[in-house]
């Protein structure tokens, strides 16, 4: 942990359509959701840049104690401290804000960077258990986050110094588990060349792809619906195809959240995020998710101690950008 100043943060959370922002003061070890102030929403097309949007969220606090850093987290990927973002003309150039701004320092982080940090300090009213014992303290925490996209980072802490890494493991070959699975990753890949774990199930567009390339295989004749018309005709009852995706859905994340939790030794815990799967916490609890978790043969005992939690806090992200803030101390 580097020592230094404390003081006013400003903390945001940008989207390529909305961007919020917070104060919040910094105090060595507090991660604590109520130590951040009130959250303004900005629409991104409203401002050309984001500095600008900045300059009017602070002028509009003008009564408060300006901030002497900044904790940004963005929507997309950022090398040396820089995030171009896809969706939205802004550009997120820590380097260039600093000065701009006049702050002391301005960090840019993936937005799964900054869900991985919340992690410690979510409560058990943030969680929804989906089975397993309590983890090992101090081992690697991960996070998994089907959405838009999929996420993974993994928080690993080594005798109190706390690293986060992010990951591109959504864009990894989705496995088959089994026969029916594999047909339909065969159907997918006719469709869309590589099969990704992101492309083929676990995003948006994956649990569309997944829906058509399930009434492909079953040869049923179904109705164009995207992600959100799905899971609610998979959860009212009134589309056994719709139904049977979100059932593969969940059997899939089960299964790539188990080997991702191989993969990083994260025996502290693996938590699903993202904005999919907090939508339907019954069904995903009633589902193969746990049991394919566990999957893994002479593993399974392994697997069977990692607790998997449900995060359903809307802000976690503003509670892992105080907690990046408080850990690394200009």
């Amino acid at each position: 942990m580097n020592i230094g100043k404390t003081g006013q943060i400003l903390l945001a959370d940008i989207g390529g359509t909305n961007a919020r922002f917070a104060l919040s003061q910094s105090e060595l070890g507090r991660g604590d959701f109520d130590q951040i102030g009130p959250i303004d929403y900005v629409k991104v097309a409203d401002f050309p840049t984001v500095r600008e949007a900045i300059s009017d969220v602070l002028a509009r606090r003008s009564g408060s104690e300006q901030p002497h850093r900044a904790v940004l987290a963005v929507a997309g990927p950022v090398t040396n401290n820089r995030c171009v973002m896809t969706n939205s003309p802004w550009v997120i150039d820590g380097n260039e804000l600093q000065p701009a701004l006049g702050l002391d320092s301005v960090h840019v982080l993936n937005d799964f960077e900054v869900v991985a940090w919340s992690l410690p300090a979510l409560q058990p009213a943030d969680l929804i258990p989906l089975g397993g014992q309590d983890g090992l303290p101090g081992e690697p925490l991960l996070v998994v986050g089907p959405g838009t996209g999929f996420g993974v980072s993994c928080l690993v802490d080594r005798h109190g110094a706390r690293l986060a890494v992010v990951t591109e493991a959504g864009h990894a070959t989705l496995p088959a588990e089994d026969e029916r699975e594999e047909r339909v990753i065969t159907c997918l890949r006719r469709r869309l060349g590589h099969v990704s774990i992101e492309r083929g199930a676990l995003s948006g567009s994956g649990l569309q792809n997944l829906y058509e390339a399930l009434a492909e295989v079953d040869g049923a004749q179904v109705p164009q619906r995207d992600a959100a018309g799905i899971t609610k005709a998979a959860l009212e009852g009134s589309c056994p195809v719709s139904g049977a995706t979100l059932e593969m859905f969940c059997a899939i994340l089960g299964s790539v959240a188990g080997n991702l939790a191989v993969t990083f030794g994260a025996r502290g815990g693996v938590y699903i995020a993202g904005g999919i799967a907090p939508r339907f916490p019954e069904f995903l609890m009633a589902s193969a998710f746990r049991a394919r978790f566990e999957a893994k043969g002479r593993f399974q005992e392994y697997l069977r101690n990692i607790p998997t939690r449900l995060v359903i806090k809307p802000d976690a992200s503003f509670v892992g950008l105080k907690m990046f803030a408080d850990h690394n101390v200009d």
